[in-house]
């Protein structure tokens, strides 16, 4: 079994997580943004997953008050299927809740079964759905949460 290091994120890791991006989605974030993410933005916490000492996903939230916004969430393609990605968001689901979440959400395309199917298993359960909420295609999302 390949070991999982989960921790958070730090300006070092920007770089890593930026071709995690491009690789895993269509309109990826700038490296800017992730930048501004962990050095200016105070409602975000953003944490990275390591294997072998590389950054193989990561994943943000945003925290509110009480609630808890996933902004992303990728593994490298190559590092798929192997539940690097389960134990990275069950991770971070703690981390919330010791920071007094008491809610999560996230949006993901209502295309991406792969997806949604972890979310169920983690718990979470669909709420909406936010019409063209995609750029790239016009995709609509489908909003889940789940309490923590």
């Amino acid at each position: 079994m390949v070991d999982l290091a989960v921790r958070e994120m730090t300006l070092d890791d920007v770089e890593g997580v930026y071709e995690i991006e491009k690789s895993s989605f269509s309109v990826p974030w700038t490296k800017e943004s992730f930048y501004k993410e962990i050095d200016h933005n105070l409602f975000a916490l953003y944490h990275v997953a390591e294997s072998d000492g590389e950054v193989v996903g990561y994943c943000g939230m945003w925290l509110v008050l009480d609630e808890s916004q996933i902004t992303n969430i990728a593994i490298l393609p190559s590092h798929r299927g192997h539940g690097f990605g389960e134990k990275l968001l069950v991770h971070v689901m703690k981390a919330a809740k010791e920071k007094g979440a008491t809610v999560m959400t996230l949006e993901v395309r209502v295309s991406n079964t792969p997806a949604q199917n972890l979310y169920k298993k983690l718990g979470f359960q669909p709420g909406g759905i936010r019409k063209n909420y995609y750029s790239d295609n016009q995709e609509d999302a489908l909003v889940m949460w789940v309490r923590l």
